[in-house]
């Protein structure tokens, strides 16, 4: 194993003084327990909006905390879910009067101790709403997850239903409209390679040199099948498929289109395989209107991508357009 790190055991914590120390306009970390806010947090008025995982995944979701996007994250150790203490301390501190609310990936240990510190938030007076992200089309039920996963549908949620709070809606707006991003989204990953947690030190997986696997998880739980590597537009194809059969996506559709890296794999491929999307949702009378491509919901240094496909309407455009200002994702502010 090579990796530009200290001690396993420090990994975290050192990351998260670095981003301290990088990024002091945008936000303040607390430790012990960890979490993230905006530099401005508390905003009076505002509805709060607070969502965490395990760490590995960056940017997702410390690098999505600031203007327009999360009030706070909760960083858990590598893979590992966050504490309901940390859950709650962030809660209590992106508190504006308006109510908080939880953006929760769908994941057995995530949807639990949010709904710890949610009800430990009500009994602090504070009005708590949570909404489950469960946009994966590739498998129901596993190793992680009762039902389907949170995958890309979450950065898609956390960015739009960000401006709506920027504009001061309330919390019961809010948290529909994040039930309306995970509606309309569907998601789909495969991994070139295995990665490795810095406190394990081998692969999580093994995948041979010649194969692929299809809708991994970004934890590298197994996918729906095992195949040997074939050209891209093979491999888009049997992403995309699946996500405009289940929604379904149908023709005149307008979409954003989320072609993510899993974290190795570089933007030349990425686009290559934003090529082959286009093409593809072309020839069935589907339109991208609107795009994300690069590394934001990532699984440390694993290669390969998914793909987001999220149904747009004149609300959800508007609110993508609008300005945001965090270290991962920024535009027009």
């Amino acid at each position: 194993m090579k990796k530009l790190i200290n001690k396993p055991d420090d990994v975290v914590t050192e990351a998260l003084h670095g981003i301290a120390a990088a990024h002091p306009h945008l936000v303040d970390v607390h430790f012990n327990p960890n979490f993230i806010v905006r530099a401005d947090a508390p905003v009076q008025g505002k509805v709060g909006l607070v969502s965490g995982g395990g760490s590995g995944h960056e940017p997702m979701h410390g690098g999505f905390v600031g203007m327009g996007m999360l009030d706070a994250a909760c960083p858990g150790e590598v893979f590992t879910s966050p504490t309901p203490d940390q859950m709650l301390d962030a809660t209590k501190a992106v508190d504006g009067g308006a109510g908080v609310l939880h953006i929760v990936k769908n994941y057995t240990g995530d949807v639990m101790n949010f709904e710890m510190a949610a009800d430990l938030g009500k009994g602090e007076g504070i009005e708590v709403e949570a909404v489950v992200i469960d946009d994966d089309v590739a498998v129901q039920d596993s190793l992680y997850t009762a039902g389907r996963r949170g995958v890309g549908a979450t950065v898609l949620a956390e960015k739009i239903c960000g401006a709506a709070a920027e504009e001061k809606q309330s919390l019961s707006q809010v948290a529909e409209l994040c039930r309306k991003v995970n509606a309309n989204g569907r998601s789909m990953g495969m991994a070139l390679t295995s990665c490795i947690v810095p406190a394990a030190g081998t692969p999580t997986f093994d995948l041979p040199d010649d194969e692929i696997e299809i809708g991994i998880g970004i934890h590298g739980e197994p996918g729906r099948e095992r195949l040997k590597l074939a050209p891209a537009a093979e491999i888009v194809e049997r992403l995309t498929r699946p996500i405009l059969e289940d929604l379904p996506f149908e023709e005149g559709d307008n979409v954003l289109a989320f072609v993510n890296s899993m974290g190795g794999t570089p933007l030349i491929e990425l686009y290559v395989v934003y090529n082959d999307l286009n093409r593809l949702l072309g020839e069935r009378g589907i339109t991208i209107t609107r795009n994300l491509i690069g590394p934001y919901i990532t699984s440390l240094e694993m290669a390969g991508c998914s793909i987001t496909l999220l149904k747009l309407d004149d609300e959800l455009t508007r609110l993508w357009d609008a300005p945001v200002k965090t270290t991962g994702l920024r535009w027009g502010a």
